[in-house]
Order: structure tokens, then C-alpha cells, then sequence
């Protein structure tokens, strides 16, 4: 296989990493906490947390969490959003030499149960506004230790309490629940103080993370993290990164924007794991979708970097507190989780003049596979080059490396690949090919530069009449048409043609009607690529980042549990590419 992306490498970025440069997320934590002490490391509600204030904090949960009783590879769940005490926790769970694993705040009583049993966790750190939800299912999990905390826990005494009395009280978004033995976060810590710290130096192939995949497309799985897995992403991100970040560097602390899920992969990997080395500072939102609050929040602060998903960009760049912040000091944004379409990276130019970077990566990924160059000038529709040390090809369905030109499934071998799927032998010899390639179960094509486009997730490809046809594609040409705020296609089942494409669609006007939805797609789509049927919504449903839940809006249609394509005919891939766009 020929590295065709390698000559076209950014000028500076090196051809591979050296994931040898931190033995464990431990050295890295303790050499980023020393060195950068002085610095802030992350900021939240107006107040900061240096360096050495997280060190200080997590070695005291550390020793907390020993003082359980709890061992080196023990797993600890932490249901958090992007407050002060995520870092603070994760850190002290690597610290001790134990396992990492996040879980999503959101989750139903169900999902929280399967993830907690599947997982073998025997401790959680949650925040108090989903006690209820593990007060459901805890006695069938398990856990025995619970460390619950507040919105507002290191705030200080005042302004803590009075966030927490207004969050719990005035705005009721803590359900009633009951967690007998439950010991509440800066409890924890003051126990922690009084008790020695064991550091605990893990190796490079230790578990240090298990990163439960969305389950936007089945039952959600353990992506078995190992400390080398993190370090080179983080490296890699770096190495990738470096011309947007030193010039900064030489003047200024480096200042990120943490709107994605710091449980979600690329924050963990990239805000969290990355601001460690650079010693840069994260502006926590634990919230975006709340977006006055996040621009209030933004509205104080210089900021360099802004990664986010497709429809967080979309939403920010039409809202009216858009121009209360200071967009000035933006470098870098950076477009991952899902595709970026061609109408917001249009309309998120025009408001900050800058072009949204567009990435690539998995949770089975440690994050990283693909990013375009930061220096883009225009939008691509591309993900990207491999990342240095990152090989990549495209497959057929019977495992067969297709040329420049023709699409396939994406398979990816590097040091940021997963261990496997935790416990899950079957699952994990369904992704993984005999050479140590992964089979990422997303549609690509690459080009004779390297560059790679993203078509499709295979499971959500639709099959019309034996044609392929990606939904991506659909909802970039829908998105064009005015007073489309979003929209989203699936494949619903048809007599004559298999399956037919059905478009939900949410206004931004409300006189958009049905007959100028059809006469757009007419113009742009080819004739078994238009919506046979048209529904309009207030809303779509989708993950805490922001993804569209495709596998709800099918699961919701009249005897369907998902998508009726199941994997790729080459042939009527082959002719995909010769139709009109």
C-alpha cells in the first residue's frame, strides 16, 4: 500500500510520532501539572483552576478512591458534563492507576445500567442532577461507591452554595432520588487529604479508558483505551496541529474552547490530554446547547481554538447573541463527529471568516484519523490526510483494497487504534482485519492526493432500486435550500424500489412548504435520490454532542428497527460515482 497522502503533508508535519514519549497518561499528567503550575488550566462560571490546583485536588481524590480499598485496574465511572471536577476526577482515577470510564450524563436508567454491568465498575462519581437515574438501576449494577457533587462543588463556599440552591430549588433540575452511603464530592477531597497518596506508574499497554461508542447504530460497546492509545493521539493532534498552535504559543497561553463532551472522545483526547502538554486553558461549557449562556460565558474570554460538531456551528453562527463575543483571537475551528455541511461552513465563514477544519476520527480511534491542513483557505467537503502514523485504505465487502476513486469502507491501522471491545471477543473480530487494520464501518473514497471524503456510515446507506445512496449527500443538498435550519434522511421500505428516501426536515421559516423542498432536490438530486417522502419537524433527535440520531427517526417509523442496507454491492458503488451530484 502506497502512502500517496505523505507528499502532500503541511510543510513541518512530520511522517510519524514517537507514541514512546510518555510510558502512561500518568507521566503526562505529572509532568503537565509541574510545569505548567502557575498557569490556568481550566476556567468555569467566571472562576479559574491553575495547574497546581488540579494537582493538588486530584491527588487528594486519588488517595480517596485507595483509601476505598479500590486496585490498579479497577474501573470508576464518571458521569459528568464539562465541570471543574471532570478533570479533576480523571485524572485521579489514572493516577491511581485505574480505569476511566465515561459516561454520558443523558443516559436513561437502561443505558446507564448496561454500561455500568458491562463495564465491571465498582465506583461512580456522578453529579447530583442524575442521581435519580442511578438510584433505578444501582442495585442491579456493580457499584459500591458513590461520590456525588454540585454544579457549583468548587466554586467556594458562597458562590458554590448559592448555584447549587438555585440549580436544585429555583430551576429544579435536580430530580428527588435517594443514594443511601452516597459521600458528596469535597467530602471526598477533605478525606483524601488526610490519607496518603500511592502513585501508581501504569504501562504503556494498561487499560487507561473505556470509551463506550454512541450506539447510534446498535447497543453501545467498550472501546478498550490503553495509555499508548491516548498519548498518541494527543501527539498526534499535536504534531498535526503545530503550525495553528506555536505562533500562538510564543505569545500568549493557548486557549481552547470546550464545548464538546470532555466524556466525548475528542475532548477527552484533544482538550483534555492536549491542553495537558501545551499547558493550554479550557473555557468548560457545560452546557452548548444552552447558548446564551455559553456566549456569556465566551464573552469574557480570549480564545484560540473552537472545535464542535456541524450543527452546534450551525446553530451558533444564526443566533442573535453571536456578536456579544469576541471572535477576534479564533484560529482554529475545528469540525468533527459527524459531516460538516457545505451551508454551514459557508455561513460560519462568512460570521468569523474562518474556514471550518474538518476532521475525523472514532471513539475506537482514540479520536484522530484524518484532518484537513489548518491553513485551508476554502471548504473542501474532505476530511482530510491520514494523520502521521496513521495508515489507511478503502475496502470492498469482501476485504479488497479499492483504488483512488472508488469508494469503500474505511479501514485505519495505528497507535491510536483500540485494544479491541471490551469483553468482546466477537465484536472485535468483526472490525478487525488479520493485518491489524480496523474496519471502521464508515463509506470513503480517496482521491490520487490522499485526500479522503466521507460519504456515508454503511448502516445508513440506503439502497433504492440497487442503487447506493448516502444520506450525507441528501442532507448537505437539502441544507442549501433557505429556511432549512436542519434536516436529516433515512431509508423506509418500498414495494417497487426496496427502499425509498424519506426527509425530515425542521424550518427556519415557516412557510417553507413541502412543493419548494421537492423542487430543490429536483434541481440537485438525481431521481432516486429525492425524497419520496417529505416530514416536517420542531426538532431532530440527537446524541449530547449534537449528532443525529438517524437509528431514532428509523426505529420510530411503522415496523422498522433500522436500515435495510446491511453492506456495500460494489457494482452499484461504481455506479454511484458516475451519476450527477
Amino acid at each position: 500500500m502506497e502512502k500517496i497522502w505523505l507528499k502532500h503533508y503541511p510543510p513541518g508535519v512530520p511522517h510519524e510520532v514517537d507514541a514512546s514519549a510518555y510510558s502512561s497518561l500518568v507521566a503526562l499528567l505529572d509532568e503537565g501539572l509541574t510545569r505548567h503550575a502557575p498557569l490556568p488550566a481550566y476556567r468555569f462560571m467566571g472562576k479559574a483552576w491553575l495547574f497546581s490546583d488540579i494537582d493538588a485536588a486530584s491527588r487528594h481524590m486519588a488517595a480517596y478512591l485507595q483509601s476505598l480499598g479500590l486496585q490498579p485496574g479497577d474501573r470508576v465511572a464518571v458521569m459528568l458534563p464539562n465541570v471543574p471536577q471532570y478533570p479533576v476526577v480523571v485524572a485521579a482515577i489514572l493516577r491511581a492507576g485505574m480505569v476511566v470510564v465515561n459516561v454520558n450524563p443523558l443516559y436513561t436508567p437502561r443505558e446507564l445500567a448496561h454500561q455500568l454491568k458491562d463495564s465491571g465498575s465498582t465506583a461512580i462519581v456522578i453529579l447530583e442532577n442524575f442521581g435519580h437515574t442511578l438510584q433505578e438501576v444501582i442495585a442491579a449494577t456493580p457499584v459500591k461507591h458513590v461520590v456525588l457533587t454540585g454544579l457549583g462543588d468548587m466554586l467556594g463556599l458562597v458562590k458554590g452554595s448559592l448555584i447549587n440552591l438555585a440549580v436544585r430549588y429555583v430551576r429544579k433540575l435536580v430530580p428527588p432520588f435517594t443514594l443511601p452511603g452516597a459521600v458528596r464530592f469535597n467530602r471526598a477531597l477533605h478525606i483524601g487529604r488526610r490519607q496518603s497518596f500511592a502513585p501508581v506508574q501504569p504501562g504503556p499497554d494498561d487499560v487507561a479508558v473505556l470509551q463506550y461508542t454512541g450506539g447510534t447504530t446498535g447497543v453501545s460497546k467498550g472501546a478498550t483505551l490503553t495509555h499508548r492509545n491516548v498519548v498518541a493521539s494527543m501527539l498526534l493532534s499535536e504534531a498535526w496541529n503545530k503550525a495553528v498552535i506555536d505562533p500562538i504559543t510564543r505569545q500568549e497561553q493557548f486557549t481552547m474552547v470546550a464545548a464538546l463532551p470532555l466524556y466525548h472522545i475528542f475532548g477527552f483526547a484533544v482538550n483534555m490530554m492536549l491542553g495537558m502538554r501545551l499547558g493550554a486553558c479550557n473555557i468548560l461549557i457545560p452546557n452548548p446547547r444552552d447558548l446564551p449562556a455559553m456566549f456569556k460565558e465566551l464573552s469574557r474570554y480570549r480564545f484560540h481554538s473552537f472545535p464542535a460538531v456541524n450543527t452546534l456551528f450551525a446553530a451558533m453562527a444564526r443566533h442573535p447573541d453571536f456578536r456579544t463575543v469576541d471572535w477576534r483571537a479564533l484560529r482554529q475551528s475545528v469540525g468533527g463527529g459527524m459531516a460538516v455541511q457545505q451551508a454551514t461552513a459557508k455561513l460560519w465563514k462568512d460570521k468569523t471568516g474562518l474556514v471550518i477544519c474538518e476532521g475525523y476520527g472514532l471513539s475506537e480511534t482514540t479520536a484522530g484519523v484524518t484532518c484537513n491542513p489548518g491553513q485551508l483557505q476554502g471548504f473542501t467537503g474532505s476530511i482530510g490526510l491520514p494523520l502521521p502514523s496513521t495508515e489507511v485504505v478503502i475496502l470492498d465487502e469482501n476485504g479488497r483494497e479499492q483504488p483512488p476513486g472508488v469508494p469503500g469502507e474505511l479501514a485505519v491501522r495505528g497507535p491510536q487504534v483500540m485494544a479491541g471491545y471490551w469483553q468482546r471477543p466477537d465484536e472485535t473480530a468483526k472490525v478487525m482485519t488479520l493485518d491489524g487494520f480496523m474496519r471502521t464501518g464508515d463509506i470513503c473514497v480517496m482521491d490520487e492526493r490522499g485526500y479522503l471524503k466521507l460519504i456515508d456510515r454503511k448502516k445508513d446507506m440506503i439502497l433504492v432500486s440497487g442503487f447506493n445512496v448516502y444520506p450525507n449527500e441528501i442532507e448537505d443538498a437539502v441544507a442549501l435550500l433557505p429556511g432549512v435550519r436542519e434536516c436529516a434522511a433515512i431509508g423506509i421500505p418500498d414495494e417497487r424500489s426496496g427502499e425509498v428516501v424519506k426527509l425530515f426536515v425542521v424550518r427556519d421559516k415557516p412557510d417553507l412548504s413541502e412543493q419548494v423542498v421537492r423542487d430543490h432536490c429536483a434541481q440537485v438530486l438525481t431521481g432516486y435520490k429525492r425524497p419520496k417522502v417529505v416530514e416536517f419537524r420542531e426538532d431532530l433527535p440527537k446524541t449530547p454532542i449534537g449528532k443525529v440520531l438517524r437509528r431514532a427517526l428509523r426505529d420510530a417509523e411503522p415496523g422498522m428497527a433500522g436500515s435495510a442496507a446491511a453492506a456495500i454491492p460494489q457494482k452499484a458503488a461504481q455506479v454511484e460515482l458516475t451519476e450527477a451530484p
